[in-house]
């Protein structure tokens, strides 16, 4: 089985060679590592020399639905992409476990792990402090699977024949950060297979907030891309509804006391102009780069 990783990268060229150098120690070497950074600052490939990982570096549009894309297109021989947020650090059996489950469970098109820790709804955790975390786990659990809506994005396995088959391919409607894009690709592969969660996937998310879409950009994808799949049917109304709802009243209530690392006040401000325009046509997701 050939298993590859992928990496859509923006705004974390010091990050991303460390993330990559710790892939060194999976027991299971990928047979590659595939990076789309978003410009050529985002990735320099000279800062991992000598590794012994085959690394390429695919060009391709800004904006993580289409780097992700784009990585899918240059992979075109492997079994599984195991695509990895730039801030994702994995244990050392991630990739083993992946193989083995693919192989038992042939009916499974994609997989998502156990976040050890997310640092995404806090400051963000040191690339240093993920990788004790992870270091610091011991021998695998008692496997415990369970089928989920969706795989989360920051550890995302795809089973690439069934993608290939009934060409599934990230939404490149949704810009940016493509808020909810693992989501729709999920329901999307629901079809053709199985979408299992194993606690025996294991890694840190940092959460990094440097490479993070702006805040009235982002509250404005947080209804616009929701509203959008709603509307093409990837996600069913009442998922949609429910989040959007959560969203527009957390960033309501905390804009008066908001976290240092988030624009509370732009993000809600994002999400009444979202509103606003899906009320009066059908939503947009790109107008959120106009903001």
């Amino acid at each position: 089985m050939k298993i590859v990783v992928g990496f859509a990268t923006a705004g974390r060229g010091d990050l991303m060679p460390k993330v990559i150098e710790k892939l060194s120690q999976q027991l299971r070497q990928p047979d590659a590592i595939y990076v789309c950074p978003a410009s050529e600052a985002d990735y320099d490939p000279s800062k991992n020399t000598g590794f012994a990982i085959p690394i390429e570096v695919v060009k391709g549009n800004k904006g993580l639905p289409a780097q992700r894309n784009a990585i899918m297109k240059a992979v075109t021989d492997a079994d599984a992409i195991v695509f990895f947020d730039d801030d994702f650090v994995a244990d050392r059996f991630f990739l083993q476990e992946v193989e083995a489950l693919l192989k038992n469970r042939p009916g499974v098109v994609m997989v998502t792990g156990d976040v050890l820790a997310d640092g995404i709804n806090g400051p963000g955790i040191s690339y240093e402090d993920a990788c004790q975390q992870v270091d610091q786990q011991g021998e695998l659990p008692v496997e415990r699977v369970e089928n989920v809506f969706n795989a989360y994005g920051c550890n995302m396995v795809v089973r690439m024949q069934p993608a290939r088959e009934w060409g599934v391919w990230f939404d490149e409607t949704l810009p940016l950060y493509g808020w909810w894009e693992d989501v729709d690709f999920s329901r999307r592969m629901a079809p053709y297979g199985g979408i299992l969660k194993t606690n025996r996937l294991r890694g840190v998310h940092m959460g990094s907030k440097s490479g993070r879409t702006p805040g009235q950009k982002l509250g404005y994808s947080q209804v616009a891309n929701i509203v959008y799949m709603m509307q093409k049917g990837s996600i069913p109304t009442d998922v949609g509804l429910v989040r959007i709802s959560r969203n527009v009243i957390a960033n309501a209530i905390k804009q008066f006391k908001p976290e240092p690392w988030a624009d509370r006040r732009g993000r809600f401000i994002g999400n009444i102009k979202a509103i606003g325009d899906c009320l009066k046509a059908p939503a947009d997701p790109q107008k959120a780069l106009k903001l």
